[in-house]
């Protein structure tokens, strides 16, 4: 397999090979993505054969906003609108109940589901050309360093996914920060490109864990 390196422009492109069940490297803030149309279970198969990642590693989905979140999750507290209109689009993933329209190997097996908004313009065009979220872990092989550029994502992926799209190099190059928001109180899973007190400000007092 060749893979293509499209250009930001080519958002119709890319679009189109995950509308055929291809995976495409994309740019975020954070770090690049491998996409795959999180609608399409052979796609999601592919895109965990593609980076040799566990099976029981659950993916999150990159969407363009909360109407598409949900169209995925169920019983979703206020909490999660309000931090959505803070800091999305950008590095914050949030883990929220799954509503089951997704297949079983996007939140592999489990009943809740990550979902992020991602701060680059073409990475956004493309979910919106779509219209359904993208099941996009990092564009790396399954333990190697997580891709800051299209170069790196060739260097890891090249002949093994069908496209990447150059978006340039990554803004903030440190994974997003996840979120659990089905547990009281909230608790934060991973620290990365958002702050503790970035979340604190907006949520108040005591919604967080001090673990």
């Amino acid at each position: 397999m060749t893979t293509q390196r499209l250009t930001s422009g080519e958002i119709e492109s890319a679009a189109a090979l995950l509308r055929e069940g291809r995976l495409v490297a994309l740019p975020t803030e954070t770090v690049y993505g491998l996409a795959a149309d999180a609608t399409q279970e052979k796609a999601v198969q592919a895109n965990y054969d593609a980076k040799g990642r566990p099976e029981t590693k659950p993916l999150n989905v990159l969407v363009d906003g909360m109407a598409m979140v949900e169209r995925v999750c169920r019983d979703i507290p206020a909490d999660a609108y309000k931090l959505a209109e803070a800091f999305w689009p950008g590095p914050l993933t949030m883990i929220l109940w799954g509503k089951g329209t997704l297949p079983p190997i996007v939140p592999a097996g489990g009943a809740t589901q990550g979902v992020r908004c991602p701060d680059h313009p073409a990475t956004l065009a493309v979910i919106r050309a779509l219209g359904r979220p993208l099941a996009c872990p990092s564009a790396n092989l399954s333990g190697q360093p997580s891709p800051k550029s299209a170069a790196d994502v060739l260097a890891q992926l090249g002949g093994k996914i069908d496209a990447v799209l150059d978006g340039g190099p990554c803004s903030v190059g440190v994974e997003s920060t996840i979120l659990d928001l089905t547990v009281t109180p909230y608790r934060i899973l991973r620290q990365g490109g958002l702050a503790r007190a970035e979340l604190e400000a907006v949520l108040g007092p005591g919604k967080l864990d001090n673990t």
